[in-house]
């Protein structure tokens, strides 16, 4: 049996391949600063290489989706299980035969795939995946902070045009790992008077958002929370552990991650992995936490899709995860987006929150046929997720009203549609907003974000067992906004509740009650005569700088614990 399918697959590969197609013909190619090719692969080193299959019943589950995600809904909080969306999702039986058979001929070998059999991933000599992907050509690179190698082809690639029903994407070959950096800014000036503070802790956060000492979780559920780390950024525990002394010591917190998920190296400890895992143990104090810590990366794998494909893999996942991965969306292939946007449908159907940072540059910039245009930032506009982002206090030595911070990410995608959820919202601020920017300049109809925010300058962080002072980023209010709504989860879990899942929906019913509305400043924008540097500016109710605004713990406890 074994034989015959080879054979019937390179029947059909040799057939097929007359005729290819390009799956990801607007894939961008450049490479990014800091990056160095290291020259061709040699031919018979091994490659780990993903398969997007193409997936069934998309718009059930966007119809799911909404059902327990909706209040008003009978479903609300009936989530599904992994093996639920397995169910619905899966590739046909052809789908998966196909895909089976073609790599089977090429001398693909140990192939394995996720619970809802969508992806999979084999392992080729370079010489069999150039020949499996006509265009490919793969060479080393290196670059980031860790001096990262990773293999990608600068050439695109081709699939025989039978697959063309069955495969999404191939992953490995195009996309370099983004860069995620939280800024070091220099300390305000003008010292005020006595009472002032000198910089963001979490003493800070929690007498700005109103927790107490006693707002800490119980111990006695199931209640988890997440951070995801790409690109080799490593937390280490002694870090952890000498930021609670120095930050920690008025509320009851747990003393190290529960559980790593991926390969913690032994290296220095990256800040962004440091505010991540620091915040999150904080504001989410006592809380069961897990750290995915550059999952399954192999180096001509993308540590992003990795994470998504344990998503997929698991059965039993924290509730809340907080994210500060981002792109430029016109950097990406329009079916590599929608495919990831897919994978956030499924985890909200399966009641995750999913939080993702909106970037650290304002309303963005780009130049299309010489006209400038904001640059949208994604998974930020993704419509299945909630984003986050920043603000600074009014005084940056005062526990005051927040502002916007000015490199708060926000704006209209130019891919995904305004969702039905935030419509209303949307069209209020475009009626009521002074200070609109050039209709040429963003997509008025598009997914408008964040949805929500939290101060993102200022903070304090332990990394190498070095206090380091005003670090800043909407990495920095993502883990923030995260603990706190998995104090949320917790009360809903004690009270026999769902957890809160997938929160936007709700979270634009309620007109963002249990909010702080941050309603004064602008973020960064083109630096041209027409805009002059400016973006969009926060108002009244939800804008495209804050979203909806800051956390007023107990009152965002109130209006979130029921049903």
């Amino acid at each position: 049996m074994g034989l015959q399918a080879r054979f019937l697959g390179l029947l059909a590969l040799v057939i097929a391949g007359k005729c290819t197609h390009s799956p990801e013909p607007d894939q961008r190619w450049m490479l990014p600063p800091g990056w160095v090719s290291l020259g061709r692969v040699d031919p018979e080193e091994e490659l780990s290489l993903t398969f997007a299959l193409k997936q069934q019943n998309l718009d059930r589950l966007s119809e799911l989706v909404q059902a327990v995600s909706d209040p008003s809904s009978p479903r609300y909080g009936k989530y599904l299980t992994l093996e639920d969306v397995a169910e619905l999702v899966q590739p046909s039986p052809l789908t998966l035969c196909t895909v089976q058979k073609w790599l089977l001929a090429a001398g693909a070998r140990d192939c394995h795939s996720v619970t809802t059999q969508d992806f999979l991933t084999c392992w080729l000599s370079v010489r069999q995946a150039e020949l499996l992907l006509p265009g490919a050509e793969f060479h080393r690179y290196v670059g980031g902070p860790a001096k990262t190698h990773i293999i990608r082809s600068p050439h695109p690639y081709q699939l025989p045009q039978a697959l063309a029903p069955h495969v999404d994407f191939v992953a490995g070959l195009h996309r370099f790992p983004p860069l995620s950096s939280p800024r070091q800014r220099p300390e305000p000036q003008g010292v005020g008077p006595v009472g002032l503070h000198l910089g963001v802790t979490p003493s800070v956060l929690r007498q700005r958002y109103n927790l107490t000492a006693r707002d800490v979780g119980s111990g006695t559920t199931n209640n988890s929370q997440a951070c995801a780390q790409f690109l080799e950024q490593y937390f280490h525990n002694s870090d952890l552990t000498e930021f609670m002394r120095l930050f920690g010591s008025s509320f009851a917190h747990q003393a190290s991650v529960a559980r790593v998920v991926g390969k913690q190296g032994r290296g220095r400890a990256g800040i962004e992995a440091s505010l991540d895992v620091e915040y999150l143990m904080s504001a989410g104090a006592n809380i069961s936490t897990w750290v995915y810590s550059s999952p399954g990366r192999h180096e001509a794998q993308e540590p992003f899709l990795q994470w998504l494909l344990l998503l997929s893999n698991e059965s039993s996942l924290p509730h809340v995860h907080t994210v500060s991965y981002g792109d430029d969306e016109d950097s990406l292939s329009s079916v590599y987006i929608q495919r990831v946007n897919t994978e956030f449908m499924k985890a909200a159907a399966r009641g995750l929150t999913l939080l993702f940072a909106s970037g650290d540059t304002g309303a963005g910039c780009w130049s299309v046929s010489g006209r400038h245009k904001f640059r949208p930032s994604f998974p930020a506009s993704s419509p299945y997720v909630t984003t986050v982002g920043g603000t600074s206090f009014k005084n940056p030595f005062l526990v005051t009203n927040e502002v916007v911070d000015y490199i708060s990410g926000g704006g209209f995608s130019n891919v995904f549609p305004q969702p039905s959820y935030q419509e209303e919202a949307v069209a209020q601020f475009l009626k009521s907003s002074s200070h609109l920017p050039p209709s040429s300049y963003f997509n008025a109809s598009g997914r408008a974000y964040p949805d929500v925010a939290a101060l993102s300058d200022g903070y304090w962080v332990v990394s190498n067992m070095v206090p380091i002072p005003w670090v800043s980023g909407t990495s920095a209010s993502t883990p923030v906004f995260g603990g706190i709504l998995s104090l949320i989860n917790e009360h809903r879990l004690l009270n026999g509740r769902p957890p809160l899942g997938f929160l936007n929906p709700r979270l634009y019913q309620q007109h963002g009650a249990g909010l702080f509305d941050v309603t004064h400043g602008c973020h960064e924008s083109c630096l041209n005569e027409e805009v002059e540097g400016q973006g969009f500016c926060s108002g009244p109710g939800w804008d495209p700088v804050t979203g909806w605004g800051t956390p007023n713990f107990p009152a965002l406890l109130k209006t979130l614990l029921n049903p």
